[in-house]
Parts: structure tokens; sequence; C-alpha cells
């Protein structure tokens, strides 16, 4: 195939610049264990110039490619469904799963053929949209499809027409410079996204998607596995986040950009962390309210919408509070291991949150204020005296019409 001989021949000649936040996560990726040692296609001092967590090239993605001086041959391309770059001259080739470096260095020797000493530039102008597994503690893990602010060309051509009209040199590259990766910082206390966030999908992101943090979440283990590059020698990489430092102090080197085919995964606690809930809930991390369902001796039962973080007590006040005859609480919530977490105590409007007879309250739980003997007993007497009465009702009727 194609590919497999012209990996082989694939030398990195510089370092691709990437954001501070990128740099960042390059240093504290590391080799997976489980990757198989492999055949390395590059000589190691030209491996180690490129990137762990270098863009990985595959459908969709759009290059502007340029030979020096060649316009007839320079242009925009897009890599095809099946992974094939169609260029002139060159026709078809097959480039995803490459660097953009590494891409370079292949059309280099490509054009050999064609052109004397060619000199090859390729920078991406539009990036596809990624496809990521958010697992593990969220709300609702599975597969998600994730876009931002893909078109480079455009963003960085608005960029520049609107610090033109200032026309203030120094603004006009301050301004290209903060609509590009890196160069701006996040920003997560109003919406969580920087600008960085919004052309890339970020670790942010992925959780929000997928419905935000549970009441187990434990956001300073966040685990990212990514692919590695090809002139790597392929397998996969991984890095382990404090992503709660994000969310509590603003430390922006968490927060770091998704590829295409991360599988991030959310450790588990055993216990409610509910400082960290109410934290996320202070964020667009998670929805702000959850619904719950309480029914049973309050005054209006039914679906209840509760602020995130809330606890049994609160939610048993916004369904309009316990009627006087009542008896104890059973709460009932359905884990997603299969289990039942059902628990039967007495009504205390005092307790503490998270407290055993006060839980944190997840999407979905379940909340019964049951009859007191008391209550009960009128219950029943009112089944069996109901049918008397309507009938001593009937019969007073047909009297009245008699007369």
């Amino acid at each position: 195939m194609l590919k497999t001989r012209f990996l082989s021949a694939i030398a990195v000649g510089a370092l691709i610049a990437l954001p501070p936040v990128a740099v960042k996560a390059q240093q504290i990726f590391e080799i997976e264990e489980t990757t198989t040692t492999q055949e390395q296609p590059l000589p190691l001092e030209q491996r180690a110039q490129i990137s762990y967590d270098a863009y990985i090239l595959g459908p969709g993605d759009g290059l502007q490619i340029e030979l020096l001086d060649l316009p007839k041959l320079s242009g925009t391309f897009s890599i095809g469904p099946d992974g094939t770059l169609y260029l002139p001259r060159l026709r078809a080739l097959y480039v995803e799963g490459l660097s953009v470096e590494e891409l370079r260095y292949f059309l280099t020797q490509q054009f050999r053929t064609y052109v004397r000493d060619p000199q090859v530039y390729v920078r991406p102008v539009t990036y596809r949209p990624i496809r990521v597994y958010v697992g593990g503690e969220v709300r609702r893990p599975g597969y998600y499809t994730l876009s931002g602010a893909n078109d480079l060309t455009r963003i960085s051509e608005s960029a520049e027409t609107n610090v033109l009209a200032r026309g203030n040199p120094t603004e006009i590259a301050r301004g290209v410079l903060r609509q590009l990766p890196g160069g701006a910082s996040q920003n997560p206390g109003s919406n969580g996204l920087s600008t960085f966030g919004a052309l890339f999908p970020t670790v942010f992101d992925a959780i929000r998607t997928a419905q935000g943090v549970t009441p187990y979440s434990k956001l300073s283990e966040v685990q990212v596995t990514r692919r590695r590059a090809e002139g790597l020698g392929g397998g996969h990489i991984r890095t382990n986040l404090d992503f709660l430092s994000l969310i509590t102090e603003g430390n922006e080197s968490q927060n770091i950009r998704l590829f295409d085919g991360d599988v991030l995964s959310v450790g588990r606690s055993s216990v409610v962390l509910k400082d960290q809930l109410l934290k996320a809930g202070q964020s667009n991390l998670s929805p702000q309210f959850l619904e719950v369902f309480v029914t049973g001796r309050v005054n209006i039962p039914g679906g209840v919408q509760v602020p995130q973080g809330s606890s049994l007590n609160q939610a048993i006040s916004l369904a309009g509070g316990v009627k006087i005859i009542k008896g104890k609480v059973e709460f009932v919530r359905f884990n997603r291991e299969g289990t039942i977490d059902r628990r039967i105590f007495a009504y205390q409007p005092g307790a503490a949150a998270d407290a055993p007879n006060n839980p944190v309250l997840a999407a979905g739980d379940l909340i019964r204020v049951q009859d007191s003997l008391l209550s009960g007993t009128v219950g029943v007497l009112n089944e069996l005296t109901g049918p008397f009465v309507g009938l001593y009702s009937v019969y007073s009727l047909f009297n009245e019409v008699g007369k």
C-alpha cells in the first residue's frame, strides 16, 4: 500500500510550533504501557522533534499547500473520506494518520519527481469535527462528536479586519494572535471557554457534552488516551489530569485540547464530593438544574427541578413540604452499576446536607414520604366508607325527586 511505502521515507525537519496549552500537555503525556513495540519509521534524533500531541490528519481536514514559486501546484485541498489527498501531478495520496510536518516532508519527496529542490509549506485551514469517547463517572457516557470554530482562515481574516479599523500595527498583531490557537488564556469564569476552547474542543467541552458530573465524579483524576503519531511508531499515549484545579484555581493547563479518537475517562469517588459538586454547579460544566421525583405525603407530588448540589430536604420543600400526618421517608437511587440505593429514615428538616437522612441528590432520584399509621388508617376508612356514602347520597337524591 502507498502508506507503507512512504512512511519509511518520512523525516521531520523542524518542530511544529504548538500553543502554550498544547506544549504543557506534551510534557505530561506518556506512552501507554500497553503499546506494543514496533519498528520506528524515523531516526531517533528526528523522532524527538515530533510532539507527542501533534495533530494527526484525517478525512475532512482542509490544508493549504504551497509550492514556492509554483502557484499552479499550490492551493487549498481537503482529505477525502478514504483518507486520500488529491493533488495536481501527484494525484491521490493516502495521508490519514500523518502529522502536518510528516505530510510536508512526504510531499517534498513526492514533488522531487517534477520539481528541482521543491520547497513545500503545509498549513491546516479547516479542522474536521472530532469524535471522542467520554466515559467514567459522567452523567451520560458515550461517543460524542465535537467541533469548534474550525475554519482558521475566516477567523484570522475576521480578526485582522477588526483591528485594521483601529489603525494600530501593534493591535493588529495582537488581535490576530488572540484569534489563533494558544493566543489567549482560558477563562472558565463566565462560560468555561476561552478563545482556544472556542477554536478546538477541550476536556471541558467533552464533559459538558456528556451532561456534566455526578455527585461521585472525581475530577482530580481525569485520564485522556490518544493515538500516537506514526512518526513515533504509532500506538497510544495517555495522561492524567487534575481537572478539578481548573474550576477551583483556574489552572488552564489541565483543560487540554482533544483530538479525534481520544478517550476521556473521569474517575469515581466512593463518597459524595459535595464541595466539588457545588463548584461544578457554579460553572456551566453541568446543567444548572436536575429533576427528581417526590411523591406520597407531600402537598405537590410529582417531578421537581432542583439546583445542582441540592439535598433531599430541599426537594421536599420545593414539593410543597410534607403533610401534617406523615410517616418515614423512602429514598431510592438507581446506580449505574445496576444496584439500588434504598433507604428509609425519619424526616428531619434540620439535617445537614449529605447526612444519611438528607443525601445530596442526583438526577432521577425517587423520594416518597410514606403514610403514618394514623394516615393509613384514615385512608382505609375512606375506602371502606366511600361506597356507603355514595349510596346514601344517591338514595337521598331519589327521595328529594319523589317529593
